[in-house]
């Protein structure tokens, strides 16, 4: 029976973590978004050490000793307890010790599925180029891991000194007490949160993409619906891309987001790209409502399209200013994409397609805010971002206009579930109430005062919306 088992957790640890998460996500009851799924992958991939070391542990008694314990009328279960168990106690807590460090790393990957934790400073820190941010995620990460790799260690080190004299229920307690100090250190470095009920009704839940724009979009949504209808909300941010939230939304993991038309088309509904705003709109209603049973709001007053950016020096001296005039230079050059852009079929296929682009080398895949670090920093030459990013001013880099409009529109449209907006009906007014209300300007200077500025996203939604009097 060891095999097997240990053959599963095996493979179970060869499995990249954010594959883990991955996999996870389109799974109902133990899937989805938030602390269910987050807890599992973690339980999934401290298994291998864990199994391992108690196998090896309890393997590693002498027979003789089992043979003695035989003799004076032990049944199985006491020789387990009594005997093996304690005998092979040091490396079973050696397991547990590298399981809880395993685990604390892992846990901040789980920002990504809205799991909250040390992870979002790390995730934010990234999306804005703050290392204060970056630091603050990875030092008290690094600390707890330490920690915990101390104190278990200690442990290990006191059972294998023989200093104890251990029975069943020691052996029971100690066990007890390594997993009690292994959850706590996990649970403090991952620290998700689920939607809470109260008198006022269940929690609104909003969701919001890795990137700074989506976020602070969820943030207006999630001010809006409390200041206008009281409703308890509740943030799930950085979820890791359109189809996570997606999924989502239609899971009823969150009650509403905000995405882009042309993203919506082309990406979920797999639907060829269309230059026609009124029509993508359209089709993109639709199509949402008689196929997810979600309402799709108006616009709300900006187009995000996908932007080729490169550096400003670079734009000077080659004299371009169009894609079309960069379509001479791009052989040389080498580019850097965000992991959707390079497969959404609206995004680096729709680029090459229109515009014939070739580059120096296989343009490389990296997190969207890690482009603009790469290009800042000279290690490519062009990247995609949004039209509407902050960090465009901020780095001083330049926009190529897309002159053969080889991408759709992407007018910023909030979704909500059909079941959540007939359960609060109050809710339409909110949305009604935004609709319009955020220019391509507004939502470059949202953009700026977060990424270039480093202002608290809460507190420059709330100016903002003040300022507009919504």
């Amino acid at each position: 029976m060891s095999k097997p088992v240990i053959g599963f957790a095996n493979i179970v640890q060869t499995i990249p973590s954010l594959a883990i998460f991955g996999f996870l996500i389109p799974l109902r009851f133990i899937g989805g978004i938030g602390a269910k799924p987050a807890i599992i992958a973690l339980v999934l991939y401290s298994l291998l050490p864990i199994i391992r070391n108690t196998f090896t542990g309890i393997n590693g008694v002498d027979p003789a000793v089992r043979e003695a314990g035989r003799g004076m009328g032990m049944t199985d279960w006491q020789l387990l307890f009594q005997v093996e168990l304690p005998l092979a106690m040091g490396v079973i807590l050696a397991g547990i010790r590298v399981a809880t460090v395993i685990a604390i790393g892992v846990a901040t990957i789980a920002g990504l599925i809205g799991g909250g934790g040390l992870g979002v400073f790390i995730l934010r820190g990234l999306q804005i180029l703050d290392k204060n941010l970056i630091l603050a995620g990875a030092i008290p990460a690094a600390l707890l891991a330490l920690i915990a790799d101390f104190g278990l260690g200690w442990l290990e080190r006191w059972l294998s000194s023989g200093h104890e004299k251990i029975t069943r229920k020691s052996t029971i307690a100690v066990i007890a007490a390594a997993a009690v100090i292994s959850i706590a250190f996990v649970a403090f470095s991952y620290s998700g949160k689920q939607p809470n009920n109260n008198e006022q009704g269940r929690t609104i839940v909003i969701g919001s993409k890795n990137f700074t724009e989506s976020i602070i979009l969820g943030e207006i949504l999630a001010q809006q619906i409390a200041a206008k209808t009281g409703l308890p909300v509740e943030q799930r941010s950085n979820l890791s891309g359109t189809l996570v939230c997606h999924e989502a939304l239609i899971s009823g993991q969150i009650d509403t987001y905000v995405e882009y038309t042309g993203t919506a088309l082309t990406t979920v509904l797999k639907h060829k790209s269309s230059s026609d705003p009124v029509e993508v709109f359209k089709l993109v209603k639709d199509a949402y409502a008689s196929q997810f049973q979600v309402v799709v709001g108006d616009s709300l007053g900006f187009n995000d399209t996908f932007a080729m950016i490169i550096r400003s020096e670079d734009a000077t001296r080659f004299g371009v200013k169009t894609l079309s005039q960069a379509a001479a230079y791009t052989p040389k050059w080498r580019a850097g994409f965000g992991y959707e852009f390079q497969s959404r079929p609206d995004g680096f296929p729709a680029l090459v397609a229109t515009y014939n682009l070739q580059f120096a080398e296989v343009p490389r895949t990296m997190d969207l805010a890690i482009t603009y670090q790469a290009l800042k920093g000279h290690q490519v030459d062009m990247i995609a971002g949004n039209s509407t990013d902050g960090l465009i001013a901020t780095l001083n880099l330049v926009v190529l206009e897309d002159d053969k409009h080889a991408f759709p529109p992407y007018e910023a449209v909030p979704l909500i579930r059909k079941t959540t907006l007939e359960q609060y009906p109050q809710l339409n007014d909110v949305l009604s109430s935004l609709a319009g209300k955020i220019s391509e300007d507004d939502m470059r200077k949202l953009n700026y005062a977060v990424d270039g500025e480093h202002r608290p996203v809460k507190d420059v939604v709330t100016e903002f919306l003040k300022n507009k009097k919504l």
